[in-house]
């Protein structure tokens, strides 16, 4: 037996735990340890005798991250962190601090296969996806870090989230368990490219989660151009899905569009985007892209921003600019990854 303990909930621990003859209160105990207090590892679970401590270890070793590398923003404090997975694979989280208190950017896999043309995350390759327990290590290990609470989580990190489908309900759950750290379904956010069969499977679900959809072009002949998930579920098809998302579950659809410049920041896609949003419950949040080196990819003007703000609320959509935030600590998903694995290569030169 070699199972992902951290991925159980405690039905399946305790059901594990019994096959082995153990005793029933021992799994809530562990759950406890894992989910409430943040353990590491056995040897802090000092309620547990020592045999039972090792013969755990043995059978359910766990599957943590490690700080590999943290990076603190001098701007705004914001924490980067290249997380080591046990197969040596990396991943990016971004712990950020609001008014409202500390929330995490986590991945959802090991770089990712959607191809979107501006993103650092597509840059490094795809690996796999990552287990329930390993997106939730992500939170646990920046949170004892930091010795903060973080109370609010967007799954926008490296990955697609929506092509690990049943890990990130799974991770959802335990991460919502009240016998764990409790996060409200409320403060959690999940971003996709726009994969629609598996939003109308989240419809569902009718999970109390904001969606966000990485949009980013209003047409098709732009959106496909640089991002390839576009020619097999094109613009009118994604958002006649968020628009029946958004009437079924009154909750409002949050439209993320980097804001390129020269590419799609022009006054007719703001026109465009506008007439194809009127009517829906929805908010657009354009980002001030961070630079990324190997990108051909630049940000737009402050200015070029505002008109583009201007245009989408004379037409009345709802719209923000979301404040930059670790642009001097390579805080774009994807971008410490990518100089680990440059790194790892001329090591090997």
């Amino acid at each position: 037996m070699n199972r992902d303990i951290l991925s159980m909930t405690l039905e399946e621990m305790t059901d594990a735990f019994s096959e082995m003859g153990i005793q029933k209160f021992r799994a809530k105990q562990v759950y406890e340890w894992l989910h409430r207090h943040l353990a590491c590892s056995y040897d802090e679970m000092l309620n547990l005798p020592k045999l039972l401590r090792d013969e755990l270890s043995e059978k359910f070793p766990l599957y943590n991250c490690e700080i590999a590398r943290k990076q603190v923003s001098k701007i705004d404090n914001t924490v980067k962190y290249l997380f080591k997975l046990h197969d040596g694979d990396f991943v990016e989280s971004v712990v950020m601090k609001y008014k409202y208190g500390y929330t995490i950017c986590v991945s959802s896999q090991v770089g990712c296969k959607m191809g979107c043309a501006f993103c650092a995350s597509t840059l490094g390759g795809f690996k796999r996806s990552l287990l329930p327990g390993e997106i939730l290590s992500q939170l646990y290990r920046a949170q004892k870090d930091l010795g903060e609470r973080i109370s609010h989580i967007v799954l926008m990190g490296m990955g697609e989230p929506l092509d690990n489908f049943e890990n990130v309900m799974r991770f959802l759950a335990l991460i919502t368990d009240e016998k764990g750290l409790n996060i409200s379904m409320r403060n959690i956010s999940l971003s996709t490219c726009g994969i629609v069969p598996k939003i109308e499977e989240l419809l569902k679900r009718k999970m109390q989660l904001t969606l966000s959809i990485s949009l980013h072009a209003p047409t098709d002949e732009l959106r496909s151009r640089i991002m390839p998930i576009n020619k097999k579920y094109d613009v009118d098809e994604l958002l006649a899905s968020c628009k029946k998302y958004a009437a079924e579950t009154s909750r409002r659809i949050s439209f993320e569009y980097a804001m390129l410049a020269g590419v799609n920041d022009s006054d007719d896609c703001a026109k465009i985007l506008a007439s194809k949003l009127r009517g829906m419950l929805c908010h657009v949040n354009l980002i001030p892209v961070n630079e990324v080196a190997e990108s051909p990819f630049k940000p737009s003007s402050a200015e070029r921003v505002e008109r583009f703000v201007s245009i989408l609320s004379k037409n009345g959509i709802n719209a923000t600019v979301r404040r930059k935030l670790g642009s001097d600590i390579d805080a774009s998903c994807g971008q410490l990854r990518l100089k680990e694995n440059q790194n790892c290569k001329k090591g090997d030169e």
